[in-house]
């Protein structure tokens, strides 16, 4: 009998294309805090917060992924990957992050289930920092 999906000892890895691999590592490691598991000219394997990011430089169709290009983000106003890092304190981590080099959209916005706000990585990969916020109770 097979075993079902998912298995133990699989791993979830987001892999983000990028333009300059040093440029990007410096990113997630200096102002994120992630760790460089490993490097070379076109991939960069880091570790932040329990999830493997796999930085890699653009690529063509391959055997495996017939047809299919790997390009960074066209356009820094359309979004289809966000990276979202839950925080216990949205203005602590604004404040560390900022001084660390990351440029935010805008400062810490209030909602009625989080207080969050939005960056991007020098590549323009949208990431977010989020600090959930308990939903008020309905009065009984």
């Amino acid at each position: 009998m097979a075993s079902a999906f998912p298995v133990e000892g699989v791993e979830l890895a987001h892999v983000l294309v990028v333009r300059d691999i040093p440029r990007a590592r410096a990113f997630y490691r200096d102002v994120l805090g992630a760790r460089v598991d490993s490097d070379g000219q076109t991939t960069c394997n880091v570790r932040f917060q329990g999830a493997r990011l796999m930085l890699v430089t653009g690529s063509g169709p391959s055997r495996d992924k017939p047809g299919v290009n790997f390009a960074q983000p066209a356009s820094p106003y359309r979004v289809s990957h966000l990276i979202t890092i839950r925080v216990p304190d949205c203005q602590a981590a604004y404040e560390t992050l900022k001084r660390r080099g990351a440029q935010f959209l805008t400062p810490p916005i209030e909602w009625e289930s989080a207080v969050r706000c939005f960056f991007r990585d020098p590549d323009g990969h949208m990431l977010e920092i989020s600090e959930p916020r308990q939903a008020p109770r309905p009065r009984a």
